[in-house]
């Protein structure tokens, strides 16, 4: 069974950056969209930022301008690159890979915390 393995969360203060990395444990065919989710205490998970195999990306307002998403189709790895960290940054992140067509599939990361310090 394939599982996506995230790296790279932390503590951090306001204003530091962060990357953070989620490449599978095995092969897999290429995804067709890589996500990055984000879950905080209290709060249902939700989108922070995606990219489609044609580089298409796509980012929640509040990190416009701040989180980068990028791939790398030769490892199937995806990065979110995170500046100007704030406080209401602070969740456990997930991954998501998704495959739609021939061999078909979704799979999501256990899940990296971030915390960020005021």
């Amino acid at each position: 069974q394939v599982q996506l393995v995230e790296s790279g969360g932390g503590l951090v203060q306001a204003g530091g950056s962060l990357r953070l990395s989620c490449a599978p444990s095995g092969n897999i065919f290429r995804p067709n969209a890589m996500g990055w989710h984000r879950q905080a205490p209290g709060k249902p998970r939700e989108l922070v930022a995606a990219i489609t195999s044609g580089d298409n990306t796509n980012y929640a307002d509040s990190v416009k301008g701040r989180f980068t998403i990028s791939r790398d189709n030769a490892k199937n790895t995806v990065y979110l690159q995170m500046n100007s960290l704030k406080p209401e940054d602070t969740a456990v992140y997930y991954c998501n890979f998704r495959r739609v067509g021939a061999w078909a599939y979704i799979y999501w990361g256990q899940g990296t915390q971030v915390t960020v310090s005021s």
